[in-house]
């Protein structure tokens, strides 16, 4: 029993550090890409009409919400929600059980 709890320990943070590695394997992609484009960018006109910055914003938003997936900043609807709603619905269904 206690083999299988740190196996399902170790394939979780197996998967964390994966999920972790993706996200920044996406900010290093994000970073090399847009700057790229931005020297592409002065290269051809000189700033005179900045265009990588919508590159820049609409993926910075994929990367943004990225980040809130990976690194759980959502405070409401986190992975952590989920199971302390799950828990107080548990709660409540036991407290009604023992009143009947």
């Amino acid at each position: 029993m206690e083999n299988n709890k740190n196996e399902s320990k170790y394939i979780r943070a197996k998967e964390r550090v994966a999920e972790i590695k993706k996200f920044y394997g996406n900010l290093t992609s994000y970073v090399i890409v847009i700057s790229g484009l931005a020297a592409l960018n002065y290269w051809v006109d000189g700033w005179n009409y900045p265009w990588f910055l919508w590159a820049a914003f609409g993926w910075g938003i994929g990367v943004v919400f990225h980040a809130i997936g990976t690194f759980n900043l959502t405070p409401f609807f986190g992975k952590d929600w989920e199971e302390r709603k799950i828990k107080e619905y548990m709660d409540k269904e036991n407290e009604q059980k023992k009143w009947r």
